[in-house]
């Protein structure tokens, strides 16, 4: 499973939610709220030590965006940027 799927698993309390929608179904359309989004910005920014701006929020859909913009921008830390 997936570290955004672990955190949704988290907020939801249910591992059935995170496993019946797809890397691409819209998070918000699926059954989440905008608080529960909220939380799962804050959970990224604690636990991955990724940065999300309000910007970054309104771009980020999907559980496949969050796992790319994860992945984007620890290799841009790794690498010396962002």
């Amino acid at each position: 499973m997936s570290t955004i799927r672990e955190l949704l698993v988290e907020l939801t309390g249910t591992v059935e939610y995170a496993d019946r929608i797809g890397d691409d179904t819209d998070l918000a359309a699926s059954g989440i709220d905008s608080g529960d989004l909220v939380r799962l910005v804050l959970l990224v920014e604690q636990r991955l030590g990724v940065e999300i701006t309000a910007e970054d929020m309104e771009e980020l859909r999907t559980i496949g965006d969050y796992e790319r913009f994860v992945a984007e921008r620890t290799a841009a830390r790794a690498s010396g940027g962002v």
